[in-house]
């Protein structure tokens, strides 16, 4: 991987990790268009910008992450657990669905249920408008939609986001709960990989690796900033169409 394609693959990461609009999907499609070898190095930088994503969020929520917010990292914890389980028993079935055309379906059908639940929800009906005071069952039931997020396209953001809306969160309470949520879901993702490829990186491009890491921070940190100013003016019916389009346009070119 040379500097040019670590930048290109860092600023995706750091835009779409956060948006609802899967950044897995778009990682998948943009190392095919780039001629990206899907090979340990490829893995190695994944987690490199994976940990960049986690310290944008870790430091643009710091004020969350702190002995008084115990009760919070619990609930986060619960939301957690079914993505872990789910992860582990499936597994093997996962990595077979890692192709352009499943993504290209499952952002087809995710935009169309944020068109339709768009539609549906009414945004004074909501009950939480904080974090904190998202309850344990609430918790539960986000985790068990962000399962879905487990196929390729379907976004972790967006899998969490729809749960949220669901249970009785407006939302920019969903928004941000997804964005805390990422914390320990990433974690855990980067922390497995890195165990696994911790070897690899002694062949690495460092360089590259480096601005990667760079990018992929400074781009996450403008998107959830900027995501959080959006949500609160507008709603998600942009992302379902963008979803649906990006799916169809992906259809075609296969």
């Amino acid at each position: 991987m040379d500097i040019f394609q670590a930048i290109i693959i860092g600023i995706i990461e750091g835009f779409t990790e956060f948006l609802p609009i899967s950044s897995t999907g778009h990682m998948i499609v943009a190392s095919k268009f780039l001629g990206i070898e899907e090979n340990a190095l490829t893995k190695a930088y994944q987690v490199i910008i994976q940990f960049a994503a986690i310290m944008a969020v870790m430091l643009i929520y710091r004020e969350k992450i702190t002995f008084k917010q115990i009760d919070l990292w619990q609930k986060l914890f619960v939301a957690f657990l079914p993505l872990a389980i789910g992860g582990y028993i499936f597994k093997d079935h996962i990595k077979a669905l890692f192709n352009v055309e499943t993504v290209a379906w499952m952002f087809i059908i995710g935009g169309i249920v944020f068109l339709v639940l768009e539609y549906f929800y009414k945004e004074k009906k909501a009950h939480v408008t904080h974090v904190e005071k998202v309850n344990y069952k609430q918790a539960l039931w986000i985790g068990i939609a962000q399962i879905f997020s487990l196929v390729p396209g379907t976004s972790r953001a967006g899998a969490t986001i729809v749960g949220g809306l669901l249970v009785g969160l407006d939302r920019k309470t969903s928004t941000e709960f997804s964005f805390l949520l990422a914390i320990p879901v990433m974690a855990a993702v980067t922390g497995y990989d890195l165990l696994k490829h911790y070897q690899d990186f002694a062949d690495a491009n460092w360089g590259a690796f480096i601005i990667g890491f760079v990018t992929a921070f400074v781009v996450a940190y403008i998107t959830i900033k900027l995501f959080l100013v959006f949500i609160q003016r507008f709603t998600f019916v942009a992302f379902g169409i963008y979803r649906i389009v990006f799916g169809v346009i992906l259809l075609l070119m296969m």
